[in-house]
Parts: structure tokens; C-alpha cells; sequence
């Protein structure tokens, strides 16, 4: 049981105004007292009907009274494992929604949501009385039919679901609520069963009431989990909770406290405490041990307007003596799945610190329902931006004909696109249900921007960990697989690296057409679209796994230079002038000289790191200056992208600039990119810029710089 679902002050919102508390575990079985008048609603479902309304006081009842007596007559007779008769979970499932504040839409589509899985009822009927939404959504709900699917049907069915919430995120809603209900009544189960539907319980549904925001649902789901999986933690948790209850707990005082600072600041505010369910509790004893006093519950302060929650911060951090490590501003960076709230924590003169939470009564609800909150989030209308493609039969979607109405989604789940995008490439249920947990396990998303600024609105949105090879496979589907380079913030970077958010990618694709991944990007891929598509193109092309063992190419050999210095002149007579191999200056380079051993005068770039190793030795510093002829040697190193004929290439730029070739070093290439080391005679170093430009004119070539 959630702790912070059973305690009076958990949520404390909903009393507000008349509204129904949120009390998700008061629901036990639903009375079904017979027959009513046609005027009014069902007795069985007036309880709904009064949560709905706290919501919704201009609702039009009159399709949950048609879809009751449906759904009622069709499941007469079932009867759950528990005993009850069937229609009291379609009730227990839609009273969840309807404490949420789920609209008539859903909460028509929840009491009618087993009806064409296990009735005679079919969706044609549903769409007739009910219109297209309705039967959408139901469909949505509705299982596969194992015969049909066998092994494969509970992976076909969640891929089913997913795309359906895809256009319409309230298939999920009335899904994680009937999941609620049924770990609710787990306990007549087989013990098996039970560890069975906990594990995808908590590798799958809890995941995405995260995703969806929806954390009332999320809280308790952990806890039915816990008890199920950890049993024996369950029970030490549960008795650290109860031992608390008979201690003399801080945190009212602390309350009290903020509540006076408040007042006397003129903010007005509500003050509550938030007792944590037995899985936050449980975190809290593995990260700070024994937990003690204020760390079974947090403060929450609630406003009218997002303005006041950073007066309330400013207060806060005033008077009390703020932990700076603790604070995290979600409401100028909210999470991705709608969560807007301040955290911080204070310490009071007494030695106990609390956890605060501020937030505005309206980022509360959104904090508590997610995505069910909102409503129907989806507004048709000319000129809107689509986040994902409306399915043929999908409410909203255009009638052949008809103008293309696009889908606004004020969730902009980037996740689901992504999932949405990779599922079909995964025709395999295996290879789906294992890719689909992994991107469920990803807790974090980043956003990282495209160089050239395509795309919707120019960024990507990728699971935290993701590499520059999941950023190509999002960004270019299967054309990704020629990707050679990345350059992260302008910088050229291996495309193993890591993605920070706000990074600056752009991606390198190469010239030929028939390039394809190496199989060792399996091991830096971590995005399940990326994967399918890498293992998909090996599968296929078995010689590329495992390239033949050549021995390595030597390179060739690099000459050992030590240019004359005829064009340089030290300020000591007779002494001989060399320029520095590691370095080669050429006119005009600020330069510097040091005497070495045999009096000789070695000539290096200012710039050059041997400069300061020169003078921490103690070598004596000579004036050097150019002479006005301008011959020199310099050392340059093309970077380029592996492909035939490029050193031919690079060599004939050379040769039509008049340049020398003294001598050249080729290395084996590393990724498809291949390290040119030249070193070339110049008649006039004047032309050293133009030289440059030449070479990196050159196709595949992306950098030409001086040693």
C-alpha cells in the first residue's frame, strides 16, 4: 500500500472547492443494486459520477449512463477470480480515471473497455453508439487474440497499445489504470502468475506512467510491485513506516514554521505534508541508511502563480539555512514528461533538514495525473504541427478527400516517436519485447540540436547515454549506416562519443553507397532503433562481420628532416641556422631561436611547445628574422574519409600548386578515416595558405592542418 495515498493530507488539493479527495485505494466493490429509472443514472455508478463531476461540473452524464447499461449487460453472468461479478473492475477502472479528472471521452471508453475482448459486443456496435473516439480508443485497449498469436500475444498486444496511444495517449490511461485495479486484486493469483504480471508491471507499465506523468499511478503500481517482488524489503519498510507512526515527528513543526515565514511575507500559500510511499522510503534506507524523523515525508507548498513559487524559494532560502546540493528548478527546465516543481531542502535550528516542493495548484495536478489531466490534448486545426503520423481510423484523422488536419501534442514525447519509429523495423515479438524494455529502462532524455538545422524544430531528442550513432540512425534512418564522422560542437569526435544536452551534432555520411556499419557499434549503440538497424545490415552481409585478417599496412617511410635555415637569419654572426622538425616554421611565423649544442641555432614557432621547454632549461634566446627569399619546407596532416584514388587525388592538388613533395606518410585508416602526413618543399611560402585550400578541396578530405 502507498503510504502517501492513504495518509489525509496526501492530497490535500482535491478538498478544495468541494472536490473529491484523491483517495485511489477506497475503491473496493462496487454495489450493484438493480434496475433504475431511465431519468437518472445507475446507482452502481454514482460514485463516478460524483468524481467526475468534481472535475467537470457541466459533463453530460447521459453517455456514461448508456455506456454503463452496455458494458453491464454484456458482462452479466462473468464473474472475476475473486468472486465479485466482472462489471465491478470496468467501474473500479474508471473510477481511478475519473478521481484523476480523466474527461467523458475516456471514462466512456474505460467502462466499456473488456466489453468487445470478452462479450459479443463488437467494435462496429461501439462505433455506432459511440462514435469514432470511443471505438478508437476501446480498440486501442483491446488484447490480440492469442490464438492467433500464441507465445507472441502479450508483446503484439503492447505493440498494439503503443500505437494506438501514438495518436491517442488516453489508450494508455485507461490501460495503466485497469493494471492498477488488477495488481490491486493480485492476491487470488497463482504465485507464479503473480511474479509474472509484477515483472512486466514494473519492466513496462511503471516506466510509462513516468513517461505519461501520471505519478498517482506510478506511486502505488512500485509499492503493489515491491510487496510482490521484494517481499521480505516490503516488510522491513513496512515496519520502519509503522515504528515512525508512534515517534514524534518533526516535520508538523517544520510546517508550521514555513507556514508563519510565509504569512508574514504576504504569499499566499498552502503548506502540506507528503508522507513518502514504501519504495521512496525503501531509496531513502539504501542511499542514508536507517531513514529518521523528516525523511519519511516532504513538504509541499502549493501556489496560484508560477511567479510565487520562486518568492516562496527566495523566502525559504532566507530563513532557513538552504542545502545547496538539493535544489533542482524544474519549471524553467520541466522534465519530459510534464513535471513542472522547485526542489529544494532546508535545515532548521533544531538539526533536522526537510524536503520542500513548490509548485503552482495547477502544475500539481499535472505533477499528479500527467497526460490525464490534460484532457483530450489533441486539437485538429489548419496549419498545426504533427509529432507523429495519425493512423488511418484514428480519431481526428482526415477522410479520404477531405484536407489534411494535422495532430498538435502538447506532450511532444519524443520517446514515443522513437518507439514508434523503431517497432518497425522489429517485426520479430522477441526482439520488440526485449528492445521495448530497454528503452523503458532509459530514465532520462537528452536533446541535442543538428548542425544544419533540419528537421521539425532542428533538434533530436534521444534517451540519456545515447552516442553519435544513435543521434545518425534517428537523424537518417538506414542511411545511417554510411555515417564515417561526427563533429560534436565543432569539433570532429569518434562516433562512440557520448551526447551531452544542448549538444551541436553534425553527422558525416560517406560517398559511397555500399559503406556499412562496423559490428563493433553494437557495442556503443543504445537506442533500440539503432540496434535493430545495425544488427539488421550485419545479419545480412555476414562477410562484413568478420573482415579478413590482413596484416597491417606499414606506413610509408617519413623522412627524418633537419631543414636548413637559408632563409632565416639569428642575430649571431657565423652561427648555423636550423628550422625546427617538430614545428617547420615558414615565413611569416613569429619565431623564436635558441642556441643548442655546437652552437647551432634552432628555429622554432612561438606558438610551438618546445619553445618553453627551451627556456625552463635555461637555452640561450636568439633574435631570428626572415631573409626575403621565401623557400621552405613545411610538415602538413590531411584528415580525410577512406575512399579509392584519394591519394592519387591529394597528390596531383600538390603537384598543381608546384609544390614538392619531399616525402609522405600514409596511416592504415581507423573508422574510415584516413591521417596524411606530407612534407612538402614551397618555392614561396606565400603560397602555403593556397596549398591548404587546394587539399581540402579535395572530396573526403575535411582537415588540412600544420603539424
Amino acid at each position: 500500500m502507498s503510504a502517501e495515498a492513504t495518509n489525509p493530507d496526501a492530497r490535500p488539493e482535491f478538498r478544495r472547492r468541494g472536490r473529491t479527495r484523491l483517495d485511489l485505494l477506497r475503491l473496493g466493490r462496487a454495489a450493484l443494486l438493480g434496475p433504475t429509472s431511465r431519468d437518472r443514472l445507475p446507482d452502481a455508478i454514482g460514485h463516478v459520477a460524483e468524481a467526475h463531476r468534481a472535475h467537470h461540473p457541466d459533463a453530460d452524464l447521459s453517455v456514461l449512463r448508456r455506456a454503463y447499461m452496455l458494458a453491464e449487460s454484456s458482462h452479466r453472468g462473468q464473474m472475476r477470480k475473486s468472486g465479485e461479478p466482472y462489471i465491478t473492475h470496468p467501474l473500479a477502472v474508471t473510477l481511478i480515471l475519473a478521481e484523476l479528472g480523466a474527461e467523458t471521452t475516456t471514462l466512456t471508453a474505460s467502462l466499456l473497455h473488456d466489453t468487445v475482448e470478452d462479450t459479443e459486443v463488437t467494435l462496429d456496435q461501439v462505433r455506432q453508439e459511440f462514435g469514432d473516439e470511443v471505438c478508437f480508443i476501446v480498440d486501442g485497449v483491446t488484447k490480440v487474440e492469442r490464438i492467433d498469436y500464441g507465445a507472441a500475444a502479450e508483446p503484439e498486444t503492447f505493440r498494439k497499445m503503443l500505437v494506438a496511444t501514438g495518436n491517442d495517449v488516453r489508450v494508455m490511461s485507461i490501460k495503466l489504470a485497469d493494471r492498477l485495479h488488477n495488481m490491486r486484486t493480485l492476491g487470488v493469483m497463482r504465485p507464479e502468475k503473480q511474479v509474472r504480471i509484477a515483472k512486466v508491471t514494473r519492466d513496462v507499465l511503471i516506466p510509462l506512467a513516468e513517461r505519461l506523468g501520471v505519478q498517482a499511478l506510478k506511486t502505488e503500481l512500485e509499492d503493489l510491485v515491491f510487496a510482490i517482488l521484494h517481499p521480505e524489503e516490503y516488510e522491513r519498510t513496512r515496519a520502519l513506516i509503522a515504528a515512525h507512526a508512534g515517534e514524534r515527528d518533526p516535520l508538523p513543526g517544520i510546517a508550521d514554521s514555513v507556514r508563519a515565514v510565509l504569512r508574514d511575507s504576504g504569499i499566499q500559500a498552502e503548506v502540506h505534508i507528503r508522507p513518502r510511499h514504501f519504495v521512496s522510503v525503501h531509496r531513502i534506507s539504501l542511499t542514508r541508511g536507517e531513514p529518521r524523523g523528516s525523511d519519511f515525508g516532504r513538504l509541499l507548498v502549493l501556489v496560484a502563480e508560477n511567479a510565487d513559487c520562486y518568492g516562496v524559494l527566495g523566502e525559504l532560502h532566507t530563513c532557513f539555512t538552504p542545502v545547496v546540493s538539493e535544489f533542482k528548478d524544474f519549471i524553467a527546465v520541466p522534465k519530459f514528461n510534464l513535471y513542472q516543481s522547485l526542489h529544494t531542502a532546508i535545515a532548521t535550528p533544531g538539526g533536522n533538514v526537510a524536503e520542500v516542493i513548490v509548485r503552482t495548484h495547477q502544475m500539481h495536478r499535472v505533477a499528479e495525473a500527467g497526460v490525464v489531466a490534460l484532457g483530450n490534448p489533441y486539437i485538429f486545426g489548419e496549419g498545426a504541427a504533427a509529432s507523429a503520423p495519425v493512423l488511418p481510423g484514428a480519431p481526428g484523422a482526415a477522410a479520404e478527400g477531405e484536407g489534411e488536419e494535422e495532430r498538435v501534442d502538447p506532450t511532444r514525447p519524443g520517446w514515443l516517436s522513437r518507439l514508434l519509429d523503431w517497432q518497425q523495423s522489429a517485426p520479430d515479438p522477441d526482439t520488440f519485447w526485449s528492445s521495448l524494455r530497454a528503452e523503458l529502462a532509459q530514465d532520462r532524455e537528452i536533446t541535442v540540436f543538428r548542425a544544419d538545422g533540419g528537421g521539425a524544430d532542428g533538434t533530436i531528442s534521444l534517451p540519456a547515454g545515447a552516442t553519435c550513432i544513435d543521434a545518425a540512425y534517428a537523424q537518417y534512418g538506414e542511411a545511417a549506416h554510411g555515417c564515417i564522422g561526427a563533429r560534436v560542437n565543432g569539433r570532429l569526435t569518434s562516433l562512440a562519443t557520448r551526447l551531452a544536452d544542448a549538444d551541436t551534432v553534425q553527422l558525416l555520411l560517406a560517398h559511397d553507397a555500399s559503406s556499412g556499419p562496423a559490428a563493433d557499434w553494437l557495442d556503443h549503440a543504445r537506442t533500440p532503433a539503432a540496434r535493430i538497424a545495425i544488427s539488421t545490415w550485419l545479419q545480412s552481409h555476414p562477410a562484413a562481420v568478420k573482415p579478413p585478417t590482413a596484416p597491417p599496412r606499414a606506413p610509408l617511410p617519413m623522412v627524418s628532416l633537419r631543414p636548413g635555415g637559408r632563409n632565416a637569419v639569428a642575430d649571431l654572426p657565423d652561427a648555423p641556422v636550423r628550422l625546427a622538425g617538430c614545428c617547420t616554421p615558414v615565413p611569416p611565423d613569429s619565431v623564436a631561436g635558441f642556441v643548442v649544442r655546437g652552437g647551432a641555432v634552432t628555429v622554432h614557432r612561438i606558438a610551438c611547445p618546445a619553445v618553453e621547454q627551451m627556456r625552463s632549461v635555461g637555452r640561450t634566446s636568439v633574435a631570428v628574422h626572415w631573409r626575403a627569399t621565401a623557400d621552405c619546407r613545411v610538415t602538413l596532416l590531411a584528415e580525410s574519409f577512406g575512399r579509392p584514388h584519394l591519394l592519387a587525388d591529394l597528390t596531383e592538388a600538390i603537384a598543381h600548386e608546384g609544390v614538392e613533395v619531399i616525402s609522405a606518410t600514409v596511416e592504415a585508416p581507423i573508422e574510415q578515416r584516413v591521417r596524411h602526413t606530407y612534407t612538402l618543399h614551397l618555392r614561396d611560402a606565400t603560397g602555403l595558405p593556397g596549398l591548404m585550400r587546394a587539399m581540402r578541396d579535395v572530396p573526403g578530405v575535411y582537415d588540412v592542418s600544420r603539424v
